[in-house]
């Protein structure tokens, strides 16, 4: 009870935060690094993982968005694994924005069985966001227009995570908020005393859960939902499952929509709901060795303009030779 009143108080502080549009980074693959939407991960996998992906979006449309992110958390005391630190960076452009973010990160994890094979995780980052905007690539008609800034003008924002993460050997639920820092309308860019405002991160809820099941011997299912919401723009979400196929090969499928969970103020009514649905391929090419792939096939009306999203990841773990693995760490 205690782990589920704490998730639940996470929630209801996330919906007192302010929001304009759903505007954050997705990833297909964000079930193999967690990391990414919430600090309280870090330390799951019980060594030193290091993380990298790399996400074209929409190919084909000009302008659309390119994500390359990359990650490392490590345990600091390997005999309990109470305590877990990570750091990350991340680089998004969007037609002429860009948005760079560095954080630092710690991890708390509370065992929960004698083993500390269940623990309750709670994490934070601290960090700083970037918004840059290039001139060069807007397209004008009259080219003393003082309004198109020259060069690449820039500004820098202080960010924060806040996360909680509960996981057994059979499943996970994870609650996080990011850009808690973020402030609504801010004046990114200062050009020939001309201010210009981008797309600024707001605040996000993310809520997940996701399970594994014995089907066969050498087969595994692992079935995993995530919940993404601003409180302005229409709520998402994410249904994925997952075949594991002797430990190496993991096989699946995901399938990304709107849904309705209230009526929002000022949201269109005719919104269509469907996004895309992604096949996914992740192969452990060794114990320490992480590859993977997906591609997402575009179903809303954006699909005429553009050919599909790739998205590349890999993955790297050390683990602490001295410390007995308790239970395999498949989230």
């Amino acid at each position: 009870m205690k782990t589920i009143s704490a998730i639940l108080l996470l929630c209801c502080l996330g919906g007192l935060l302010p929001a304009k549009a759903q505007q954050e980074v997705q990833f297909s693959q964000y079930v193999f690094n967690m990391l990414n939407l919430n600090p309280a991960y870090a330390g799951y996998r019980g060594g030193t993982s290091l993380n990298a992906i790399h996400r074209r979006q929409w190919t084909g449309l000009k302008g659309a968005p390119v994500t390359t992110a990359a990650s490392v958390d490590w345990l600091t005391n390997v005999r309990e694994e109470r305590l877990a630190l990570s750091g990350q960076f991340m680089m998004d452009e969007m037609g002429a924005q860009k948005t760079l973010t560095a954080a630092l990160g710690v991890a708390y994890r509370i065992p929960l069985d004698e083993e500390g094979a269940k623990r309750l995780c709670f994490g934070i980052t601290g960090g700083i966001l970037q918004y840059q905007i290039d001139g060069s690539v807007l397209e004008y008609v009259d080219g003393n227009d003082d309004r198109i800034p020259v060069g690449k003008p820039s500004h820098i924002e202080p960010d924060a995570t806040f996360g909680v993460y509960y996981y057994t050997p059979k499943y996970y639920i994870s609650a996080s908020v990011n850009n808690l820092l973020q402030a609504t309308g801010v004046q990114a860019y200062n050009w020939n005393d001309q201010f210009f405002t981008s797309i600024v991160r707001e605040p996000h809820l993310y809520v997940g859960a996701g399970a594994v099941f014995n089907l066969a011997e050498n087969f595994k299912l692992k079935p995993s939902v995530l919940w993404k919401e601003d409180f302005k723009g229409p709520s998402n979400i994410d249904l994925t499952a997952f075949f594991l196929i002797h430990d190496i090969v993991w096989l699946g499928a995901s399938y990304r929509t709107g849904f309705k969970i209230w009526d929002k103020q000022n949201l269109q009514k005719d919104l269509e709901r469907q996004d895309a649905v992604s096949a996914l391929l992740e192969v452990f090419a060794t114990k320490w060795l992480r590859l993977g792939y997906a591609y997402d096939f575009t179903v809303s009306g954006l699909n005429n303009y553009q050919s599909g999203t790739h998205e590349i990841s890999v993955s790297l773990l050390f683990k602490n030779k001295n410390k007995r693995e308790i239970s395999p760490r498949y989230f």
